[in-house]
């Protein structure tokens, strides 16, 4: 048995869930203070619930992207080839986590302005509020679909930041 691969996986599964949870917890939070305010998910508001759902669905895909970063500097600091100090693993995390987030409120953002523009005379807030499930999964179906096109170019720009061992070009 290879304890360094099996203490490695378990760091890894550890920090998913742990980060996961976090951000999705923050995120529910701020959603809820910031949006809506006087819902909450034991009100059945099944409008509500499923622009929720979308929004830690979108959280999601983009830490699914994020993560794997963060294991890779866990890797390279453990490989004793690249010298990470887990100040260093803890600060690049914070780096990729903020992009992630960003990104999370960029594309959530994005997604409001592009619905509102259009569909003049809607008031999306108001309607999921008030229980439009028709308008609930529009926004979210927008939402995700935005989250998935985007998910790559986070993802390449997350993996450029990775502080990579230096190589030399042997074809020069």
């Amino acid at each position: 048995m290879q304890t360094k691969i099996l203490t490695l996986a378990f760091i890894e599964m550890a920090l998913a869930i742990v980060v996961s949870v976090l951000i999705l917890f923050i995120s529910f939070k701020i959603l809820q203070k910031v949006f809506f305010k006087d819902i909450s998910i034991r009100e059945n508001n099944m409008a509500f619930s499923i622009f929720t759902a979308g929004i830690i669905l979108s959280i999601g895909i983009i830490l699914s992207e994020i993560i794997p970063s963060i294991t890779n500097m866990v890797r390279l600091s453990m490989s004793g080839e690249n010298e990470i100090t887990f100040s260093e693993i803890i600060q690049y995390s914070g780096l990729y986590l903020g992009i992630g987030f960003l990104f999370a409120l960029l594309i959530n953002t994005s997604v409001f302005l592009l619905f509102s523009a259009l569909t003049k005379g809607v008031n999306e807030f108001k309607d999921i509020q008030q229980n439009n499930v028709a308008s609930a999964i529009v926004v979210t179906a927008t939402l995700i679909a935005i989250t998935l096109i985007a998910k790559d170019s986070i993802s390449l720009l997350i993996s450029a930041l990775i502080p990579y061992p230096e190589t030399t070009n042997f074809m020069l």
